[in-house]
């Protein structure tokens, strides 16, 4: 038997059918083939939600809050040397036999003893530098985790507003290759009917893939951006970004640098260390001083005629040190040093607010300026594709104009999200600045 050809069987207006529906064939494949399981979608998590879990979670801020403890634990270590001890002490002893002197048993063969002994250090400039220079480095400890929370705040901040420019970047792609996808349709449906021509549809089918090519950029810089979320705040799985948009308006002209210096947590703990390091070198004279310790034991043993089987006793003990072969002045002349560095650390970060306070204003002012040029920009290229495409279809032009004027609106709208996120950068930039981020 005879077979027919397709055409006789189906008719030229459904194969026109087919053929329309050809291109869009793979699209829906690789649409259905994309989808993300839902076991396997990032979590997502709010502005706030996000610097909670890193301040709770990430190691940075976990050992920062472990320091304080042990410098607490260091203070009551130092504490403990100028307060009164309580000891108890017990022996017992046996020899082989007793000794005896002209009958009289001088020496039991069995002999215990027991005894309490207290001390209480009545002078101890030493001890009491000790404990003030442990209260210090608490103090260093505390303000240093508030500058490591700032740190860690900041970076987890950047990195939620690279999220949520990675989602417009997103959004950018994928209505590039909407347009260019509906371009291409119309392309090749006037070359199946003979209206159009080879060289329009090859080149629309080029900007097509071009577009999809872009947008699994897009995909892959997004999946980066909610990883170094995720390693941030220290999640097992990608995190992405459950704000659609940031507030950062709080960052006005009102914060100058002498307030900013007063807010700032890294300025707090450089301050800190140049006062441990002042008082340090200010507590010298402590190794000059004498100390005076008393103690007092009581104490109930076997008793012999030499020795009594209960009693107490107490002692004064005076002690000035009159030469150590040079270790006071070496430990004098490391804190000077010390001392020296602190301040100069503490001058040229006084120096570096000032700079980023300016500077940081500069930036958010620029940034403001650029994103309304960018998307001026943006709606003008809009504009121009929409024209061109228009002319297109009436056949006053080729598709090159319509290629070039997706390709400069695709590119405006990149550009105008690439410039949201600098002026969202240039805030946040503005608020730790000015120290009113966290």
């Amino acid at each position: 038997m005879m077979r027919r050809p397709c055409s006789r069987l189906f008719g030229p207006g459904l194969l026109a059918l087919v053929a329309l529906a050809l291109p869009l064939a793979p699209r829906a494949v690789r649409a259905a083939a994309d989808a993300p399981d839902a076991a396997d979608a990032p979590i997502r998590v709010t502005w706030r939600e996000a610097l909670e879990r890193a301040r709770a979670h990430n190691p940075s801020a976990v050992t920062a809050a472990q320091e304080i403890l042990r410098a607490d634990a260091l203070v009551r270590e130092a504490r403990a040397a100028w307060l009164p001890t309580l000891t108890a002490n017990g022996s017992y002893q046996i020899i082989n036999a007793a000794r005896t002197f002209e009958t009289v048993v001088t020496t039991p063969q069995t002999q215990w003893n027991g005894n309490l002994l207290l001390t209480v250090p009545l002078l101890s400039p030493i001890a009491w530098a000790n404990d003030a220079h442990a209260q210090d480095s608490r103090g260093v400890a505390t303000a240093s985790a508030e500058d490591i929370q700032r740190q860690l705040a900041a970076a987890v901040g950047r990195a939620y507003l690279t999220v949520l420019l990675q989602h417009r970047e997103l959004e950018v792609a994928e209505r590039a290759r909407e347009t260019a996808a509906a371009h291409y349709d119309y392309a090749h449906t006037r070359l199946l009917t003979g209206l159009g021509n080879g060289v329009d549809d090859a080149r629309a089918e080029q900007e097509l893939h071009t577009d999809e090519a872009q947008l699994q950029s897009a995909h892959t810089a997004l999946v980066r951006a909610q990883s170094a979320l995720a390693v941030l705040l220290s999640e097992k799985t990608l995190v992405d970004a459950a704000d659609d948009a940031v507030d950062l308006s709080a960052t006005q002209a009102d914060a100058g640098a002498a307030d900013a210096a007063s807010r700032r947590p890294d300025v707090r703990a450089q301050q800190a260390r140049r006062e441990a390091t002042a008082h340090l070198r200010r507590d010298d004279w402590a190794y000059y001083a004498p100390s005076l310790l008393a103690q007092a034991e009581a104490f109930k043993e076997t008793a012999t005629p030499l020795q009594p089987g209960s009693g107490w006793q107490a002692t004064l003990v005076l002690s000035i040190p009159l030469f150590d072969g040079g270790v006071r002045y070496g430990i004098q002349r490391e804190r000077r040093a010390s001392d020296e560095e602190a301040r100069a650390n503490l001058e040229a970060l006084l120096r570096q607010v000032s700079v980023e306070v300016r500077a940081a204003l500069e930036v958010v002012h620029n940034s403001d300026d650029g994103l309304v040029a960018a998307r001026a920009a943006t709606t003008a290229a809009n504009t121009a594709a929409a024209l061109a495409d228009k002319s297109y279809r009436a056949g006053a032009s080729t598709n090159i104009e319509v290629i070039d004027a997706e390709r400069q609106a695709r590119d405006a709208a990149t550009y105008a999200e690439l410039a949201a996120d600098t002026a969202r950068q240039a805030r946040l930039t503005m608020l730790t600045a000015t120290g009113r981020f966290p």
